[in-house]
């Protein structure tokens, strides 16, 4: 039996704002519905993920900022942190460790997320 995850909820406290900032980042809006006064849809997709983000209004009751170390793996730490930085998002420095290469960043919400090179995958 096969189960794939395909949608994370994301909570923040301005729809438009994260809907802009992971824009930014380089994610694709798929869907932005706004279902009522008290339900607004938003789901977003990385490039080459086949896993979506989601968030809005009504459709969680986590705390905005709650999610820590919500992970993506990318060929290339630095090309991708040089992108980022001229897309204007905040990211940290590489950081080197025995599991692999990382970069961090976080939405305006503080919903933190890294960015792993994994090991054996040569330094761009």
């Amino acid at each position: 039996m096969d189960m794939k995850l395909e949608l994370v909820m994301v909570p923040v406290t301005d729809v438009d704002r994260a809907k802009e900032f992971y824009e930014r980042v380089g994610f694709s809006a798929d869907h932005d519905h706004e279902v009522s006064d008290d339900v607004r849809f938003v789901q977003m997709t990385p490039p080459g993920s086949a896993c979506s983000i989601a968030f809005g209004k009504g459709l969680t009751r986590l705390e905005p900022g709650s999610l820590d170390n919500l992970q993506m793996v990318v060929a290339d730490a630095d090309a991708v942190r040089a992108e980022l930085l001229e897309r204007g998002v905040e990211v940290s420095e590489v950081d080197e460790l025995q599991w692999g290469r990382f970069v961090f960043f976080a939405d305006p919400d503080g919903n933190g997320w890294a960015l792993q090179q994994l090991p054996g995958h040569p330094h761009g």
